[in-house]
């Protein structure tokens, strides 16, 4: 097994398999809670290099977790814009004997998108000839996925034109999902429906993201009746099944009319034999919100996702919830609200908690807003810290956040930049 690289200070260390043979086997349940409770990037990858060198790489669900693990690796570093190392990390994989692996070379050319390193990713994918590795859509859906996630939409359909014919594969559904996901990005939604019909003709399934694209582009757009026209030429003349998502779409554009809409088109899900999720009812609970129905909005919280559904509420749920009863200067409700969220690790994003402990503090309740600084001093990543002991010394309620700021906190779901930013 060939090393893995960690970097401290600037530095370089090697984790290769003689070095951590004598090593307790780390497994990929392990791991995944050792890295979603570290921060610090360094420790991240030196937590990585043992997973990776104490673990077979042929099995298949080693292969799998080291991918999911590099690309987490690759988050933290760019939480801490340390591009060269990122660079670093990726480059030294190519001395890996599963380099003439396909996934192995894409999970490069991904994670390289995650970085917003788009020269790199395409690199690398021009690479893959002196590597050893083959071509197929795979590493195509890496490379496309790079172009979506460095907002590169104009290389999308030039590549298009140019790899599948040059290195003779055919794009698949997901090929043409990133396609007509450029191309509404680019403003043209009639060249996406185009790419659309494309894919029927040449007999490529139809998936509902290519679906759920187009109808979501026609909303932002504000042309809502073509929405619904395309709705049910594709629903009803096509027989494409729609799913969750593509209700969530619809829903996330009526989420702040009256709650009869969006009650109604649940149920229309449910009569078409589709489960909401909890990104639907989070559609419902902000409508609730948006229109002071702040009961009913906690009934769903309490009813249909904590009890009744088998679902688990997201931060988003938390962070909706937790604003709008501050807004109506319900804090004790909303700190009852909060401090589940922290139970289930889903902690909404700084704002939304600096609302809620300064209605506590500003309110009377002086023992939740210090019971909250308390519990966040341990949760916040470090780079909040300092503006949270501030906001702590204005309001009277300052708890010992500097015995903290070395423990690289607990809560994931706080971390800067990790916090989901939309109703979803």
């Amino acid at each position: 097994m060939s090393p893995f690289l960690a970097f401290r200070g600037g530095g370089i260390c090697r984790f290769s398999s003689a070095a951590t043979s004598s090593a307790a086997q780390l497994t990929i349940s392990h791991t995944k809670r050792l890295l979603r409770n570290t921060h610090d990037p360094d420790e991240v990858l030196k937590i990585y290099s043992s997973f990776a060198a104490t673990n077979d790489p042929s099995a298949s669900s080693t292969s799998a977790a080291v991918r999911f693990f590099q690309e987490l690796a690759v988050r933290r570093l760019v939480k801490s814009h340390r591009f060269s190392d990122i660079k670093n990390f990726l480059e030294s994989h190519k001395s890996n004997p599963q380099i003439t692996q396909e996934p192995f070379v894409a999970s490069i050319i991904r994670s390289y998108g995650v970085a917003g390193m788009f020269e790199n990713a395409v690199n690398t994918y021009n690479e893959m000839a002196d590597l050893g590795s083959p071509r197929t859509s795979l590493s195509f859906n890496s490379l496309l996925y790079a172009c979506v996630n460095s907002k590169m939409f104009d290389r999308i359909p030039v590549f298009f034109e140019e790899y599948p014919l040059k290195f003779g594969f055919e794009p698949d559904n997901f090929s043409y999902a990133m396609l007509i996901k450029a191309y509404c990005e680019m403003g043209s939604i009639e060249t996406a429906m185009e790419k659309l019909r494309d894919m029927e003709e040449k007999g490529i399934k139809n998936c509902v993201v290519c679906f759920s694209t187009i109808l979501d582009a026609l909303y932002k757009k504000g042309s809502v009746s073509e929405a619904e026209k395309f709705w049910s030429e594709v629903v009803n003349a096509k027989g494409i099944l729609p799913d969750v998502g593509c209700y969530n779409v619809r829903l996330s554009h009526i989420q702040e009319e009256k709650p009869e809409a969006v009650k109604g088109l649940i149920e229309d899900m449910e009569n078409n034999g589709i489960k909401p999720d909890t990104i639907t009812y989070n559609y419902l609970i902000t409508c609730y919100c948006v229109n002071g129905m702040m009961d009913e909005a906690m009934k769903v919280y309490n009813d249909d996702i904590l009890k009744g559904k088998g679902l688990n509420p997201n931060s988003a749920t938390f962070r909706t919830l937790v604003y709008h009863l501050c807004k109506k200067q319900r804090f004790v409700t909303a700190y009852k609200v909060f401090k589940k969220s922290v139970h289930m690790g889903k902690i909404p994003d700084f704002n939304t908690l600096k609302y809620l402990v300064e209605g506590l503090a500003k309110n009377g309740h002086m023992d939740e807003a210090k019971g909250m600084i308390q519990i966040m001093n341990k949760k916040f990543h470090p780079n909040l810290l300092k503006a949270w002991e501030k906001l702590a010394n204005e309001l009277g309620v300052a708890g010992d956040v500097a015995q903290n700021v070395d423990s690289g906190g607990e809560g994931q779901e706080a971390e800067l930049g990790e916090i989901e930013n939309s109703s979803a």
